[in-house]
């Protein structure tokens, strides 16, 4: 569905409510397929009463047989470019409604309103500047930047990409475009809440079931989940917090899972210097994503160091190959024996 759309049912929730406290009366709006797209307090609970599925459902098939519905207005509702209907009961008192003044309140009502859900949601800016800054659209580091602290992030600061596949609860069967947004802010709020740093996780909905957590990496960031043998297993200064990072994902995937009762996988990347490098780290956790299902299978955390020779095969980016082949064959810097070995073998 599309944001028109959205902003199409937006109108309608608020004008329904509004018509509805106003005149008194029952109230419902449907779309060009006469599909229910918003009805007042009383008419859903007429619908509840009478035992019937509650909304989208189309109106001839359905309301029909609410007898207790008496249409007593008929008025067309457009907004950008949308076209529906507004149907308005009687009064519940029975005092009689001018046809002329109810036009006229509509016509305010949508005008209003519509004027209002117009101007850009902020969370919806933020998701759309987020998928951009991941797929590397936005050249410019200053507007980066700019367009960051407009929006109400700090992309000063060291920051990991987490890529969450929460797809089986956001996309579930049957669930509406507004449903669909409100299971991507439930598990939004959860990320928020579990790191308990609202103002250095910056979180995103970026379409398909997917949830994009630019993390803050450095060490005070993850201190709570990191040990004092972690920074000795590191040999590149990019794969540093890494050890940290996954733990933290672990423990956010068990969270999840069990607060959203559904499948849910994680990927992650690792930190990449410049705020260019949040555009890498989202290819490292896309990679390590798309790969990790495959060969192991959902409900994990998958990382490239932890996916074997099976990551130079997703990865395109041959510095990011070059530089992962230096952090799996590091250990072996501790072992000059087998290393002596390895090079008359290899000769």
């Amino acid at each position: 569905m599309t944001l028109v759309t959205r902003q199409f049912e937006r109108v309608a929730n608020v004008v329904t409510e509004r018509i509805s406290e106003l005149l008194g009366a029952q109230v419902v709006v449907l779309d060009d397929q006469g599909v229910v797209v918003a009805q007042s307090a009383g008419y859903a609970n007429a619908t509840r009463e009478l035992g019937l599925v509650d909304f989208p459902f189309e109106l001839n098939s359905r309301t029909r047989d609410l007898r207790t519905i008496r249409p007593n207005f008929r008025l067309p509702i457009r907004f950008d470019g949308r076209i529906g209907e507004i149907i308005i009961t009687e009064s519940e008192d029975g005092e009689a409604i001018s046809p002329r003044l109810t036009r006229k309140l509509v016509e305010m009502i949508v005008n209003q309103t519509a004027a209002f859900t117009q101007l850009p949601n902020q969370q919806e800016l933020k998701n759309k500047f987020i998928h951009d800054l991941l797929q590397g659209a936005i050249a410019s580091e200053a507007d980066i930047l700019r367009q960051g602290q407009i929006l109400g992030m700090d992309l000063t600061k060291a920051r990991a990409v987490i890529l969450i596949d929460a797809s089986d609860y956001i996309l579930r069967s049957g669930n509406t475009e507004s449903r669909i947004w409100q299971q991507a802010q439930f598990i939004i709020n959860n990320i928020v809440s579990f790191f308990h740093l609202p103002n250095d996780t910056i979180c995103a909905y970026i379409g398909d079931g997917e949830v994009a957590v630019l993390k803050a990496s450095s060490t005070p960031d993850l201190v709570a989940w990191a040990n004092s043998e972690d920074k000795a297993s590191q040999s590149n200064l990019s794969w540093a917090n890494l050890v940290a990072l996954k733990r933290a994902s672990r423990s956010l995937l068990v969270r999840l899972r069990s607060d959203a009762d559904a499948s849910i996988s994680i990927g992650i990347g690792r930190h990449h210097p410049g705020i260019q490098g949040l555009a890498k780290s989202y290819q490292d956790a896309r990679a390590a994503l798309s790969l990790g299902r495959r060969l192991q299978g959902p409900n994990q955390v998958y990382c490239l160091d932890k996916l074997g020779i099976a990551a130079f095969v997703g990865i395109s980016d041959e510095s990011t190959k070059i530089e992962l082949a230096k952090h799996l064959l590091s250990p072996l810097d501790q072992e000059p024996d087998l290393l002596e070995t390895l090079d008359v073998f290899f000769l």
